[in-house]
């Protein structure tokens, strides 16, 4: 049933001083007072203090709920929130006697699919809310919340009302075609024919923006063994999440890991060495490096401060949208740096 009451913990699992534990669907209000000590439906949108009890009315917990009546509530349908205790023991106990009073697990997504199928959001606002709940970047955040208050279906609505205004005069043009004074004439239908066109162009030109901003751009550090790429891609995270060693060759396999630079999100990873070599692994790894420079959105190529650049490494150049780093500036000044348009940098 699409409307039998359903539950959930609504937060994050683990050690903290709240939880959320959210009830929706028909019934919901009766399965609440069987779980609530005095359960009061009277004040909408009001936080109340309440005890909750198990099925043997036993309490487990004393915390605030929240009632939202159909179908003003975020799933459109009778739903109430219980705010208790974090940690292992009172949310999961609540969930048990929220079950006990005849709700079952919510499914991953049922809260907002319902709240689709209530008409209370769209497709596209549900996956804004998706979006926003993965973001780690403050641009992904804002992207989803404008996706979330109707940004993109705004503009896919007006796209569709264009169409449709475009098939009714064509649909008259065909139903009376002997007719002089039409609801628009041919001119006008091809403008707004053209415009319509644009519009979707528009539309689709922004996509892979958007899926980047989404996922990450991939900013892949590359370059010979031993150039410093593992210690760069330690220094750029925070943390050493790459081994680092004087052995050339250390990095045998791609390394990747979210983070944000200036509000946006970025998939650094960091691969093995490209060079000639015999070892089975080492060339493994090194297939996987090309993989990664042939999907990557900025290839930072690093090289020694201490050396010109080598024909392999101008190759990448050619190909790639690249910046070239100098690393180890610290050991020499460097030659011919600035004759690529690289950057200098230690991480000493």
């Amino acid at each position: 049933m699409l409307s039998d009451p359903i539950a959930a913990v609504a937060t994050a699992p683990g050690r903290g001083a709240l939880a959320l534990v959210r009830l929706s669907g028909t019934g919901a209000f009766g399965i609440a007072a069987a779980t609530v000590r005095r359960f009061s439906a009277d004040q909408p949108r009001y936080a109340t203090l309440g005890t909750f009890l198990d099925r043997h009315g036993h309490p487990v917990d004393r915390g605030l709920y929240t009632v939202f009546p159909a179908p003003h509530s975020y799933t459109g349908e009778d739903l109430v929130e219980f705010c208790c205790h974090g940690g292992a023991m009172a949310a999961s106990q609540l969930l048990a006697a929220l079950a006990a009073a005849g709700a079952r697990q919510a499914e991953p997504g049922e809260f907002s699919r319902r709240a689709v199928l209530n008409g209370k959001m769209d497709l596209i606002q549900a996956e804004g809310v998706a979006d926003l709940v993965d973001a780690y970047a403050p641009a992904q955040a804002r992207a989803a919340l404008h996706q979330i208050d109707g940004g993109l279906s705004a503009r896919i609505q007006s796209l569709r009302t264009q169409l449709l205004d475009l098939v009714v005069a064509l649909a008259y043009d065909i139903d009376f075609p002997g007719e002089d004074d039409g609801p628009i004439s041919g001119a006008q239908l091809q403008q707004q024919l053209v415009q319509a066109r644009a519009g979707m162009h528009e539309l689709l030109r922004t996509a892979p923006a958007g899926e980047r901003l989404r996922t990450g751009a991939l900013v892949v550090l590359a370059g010979a063994p031993n150039s410093g790429k593992s210690s760069l891609f330690n220094a750029l995270l925070g943390i050493d999440r790459a081994l680092v060693t004087p052995l050339p060759g250390t990095t045998r396999d791609a390394v990747e890991a979210d983070t944000e630079f200036e509000g946006w999100p970025i998939r650094l990873a960091d691969t093995a060495g490209l060079r000639e070599a015999d070892d089975l692994v080492e060339r493994l790894g090194i297939a996987v490096s090309r993989r990664y420079l042939a999907a990557a959105d900025l290839v930072l190529l690093c090289a020694e401060a201490s050396r010109p650049l080598g024909a392999g490494e101008r190759q990448v150049m050619a190909e790639r949208h690249t910046l070239v780093v100098r690393t180890k500036s610290d050991l020499m000044a460097g030659v011919g740096g600035e004759e690529v348009g690289g950057i200098s940098v230690s991480v000493v």
